[in-house]
């Protein structure tokens, strides 16, 4: 016999269509996605030169693969992507803190910040090569450039705007700043923080520079 009551059998299996409804839909845009760009490029409306096609995708996927170089290829990706993911995170995290617990040095530098990070840095891209050198340097470079301010931004804003009822209860109790820090900043934050890894794993993506690929072999 179910423990469970007829209202909560119902409210599951609503649950339950609406997850298959909203895969169904996510599935349909995508295939949507693909076959309109099939046909555009194939009815050459769209400049295939530019924008490729799914065709050609899978065929040169699998000539890579004939090559024995895809995973070359997708390993350079992968560590180009860490690296700088996992420093624009340490980086971003770090400074927000000092931000967050030194209200004069976030005054100075705040302004600084938010202009680097409105700052085309993509277009910096050529400079970079030049800069850096044309190798997995350079890529890395860009992705920090790219990810590390948003990360900054980020959690330095949510850590400015929690609750400061959490905080002025604390400080009642005789807490400080590291104490407030662990016990009501960082908790309360772990949404946002998990948005700043979301944001910076796709700038970090961004940063990857077209001109150098992946000629640089680990």
């Amino acid at each position: 016999m179910s423990t469970y009551s007829e209202e909560h059998i119902k409210y599951l299996k609503k649950q339950k269509t609406e997850k298959r409804i909203i895969f169904f839909f996510r599935l349909l845009i995508i295939i949507c996605f693909l076959v309109a760009w099939e046909l555009l490029s194939r009815l050459e409306l769209i400049n295939t030169f530019l924008s490729s096609s799914p065709t050609e995708v899978i065929e040169t996927t699998y000539q890579l693969f004939q090559d024995k170089t895809l995973f070359t290829h997708i390993g350079v990706t992968l560590y180009e992507v860490l690296i700088s993911f996992s420093v624009a995170t340490i980086i971003g995290f770090v400074v927000a803190i000092i931000l967050w617990s030194n209200k004069i040095i976030a005054k100075v530098i705040d302004p600084y910040i938010t202009v680097l990070n409105s700052l085309p840095k993509v277009a910096l891209g050529p400079l970079i090569i030049i800069w850096v050198g044309a190798s997995a340097n350079s890529i890395i470079f860009m992705a920090l450039l790219i990810s590390t301010f948003v990360t900054i931004l980020t959690i330095y804003q949510g850590f400015a705007q929690t609750n400061q009822s959490y905080i002025t209860l604390l400080k009642s109790f005789g807490a400080n700043k590291r104490q407030i820090f662990i016990k009501a900043i960082f908790p309360s934050n772990i949404p946002t923080l998990i948005s700043a890894l979301k944001i910076n794993i796709s700038m970090s993506l961004i940063g990857l520079l077209p001109p150098v690929g992946e000629n640089f072999i680990i």
